[in-house]
């Protein structure tokens, strides 16, 4: 229930809160928070078929928006431990495009 609530925080805060140009055209794909609530890793995607250039500036655009984040969500949420925050590149939807491509292909193939 807490990376629910983690993970929509996180997705309005950086649509309407976090001005760095990086990070537009993310989405939040999962937040896994340890059982003791410590930890969260912060699962994201970028829109559309990002470069490894591109992926690295994400990135370093989500380091640098990290504790003002942390900060907003200590304001919205009401938690005894506020987790430290943990950002990932999702590569599943990489995975998804590879065996859909690589299925389009047999296909034509044919």
């Amino acid at each position: 229930r807490v990376a629910d609530v983690i993970r929509r925080e996180i997705a309005d805060l950086l649509l309407r809160r976090v001005k760095d140009p990086r990070v537009t055209g993310l989405t939040v794909s999962e937040v896994a928070v340890t059982a003791d609530l410590q930890h969260a890793r912060i699962f994201y995607c970028v829109m559309g078929s990002p470069t490894a250039e591109q992926k690295r500036e994400v990135a370093a655009g989500l380091e640098k928006a990290k504790g003002f984040i942390r900060q907003e969500l200590g304001k919205r949420l009401h938690l005894r431990y506020l987790p430290s925050l943990e950002f990932r590149y999702d590569t599943s939807l990489d995975y998804v495009d590879k065996i859909d491509r690589l299925l389009r292909e047999l296909k034509k193939d044919e």
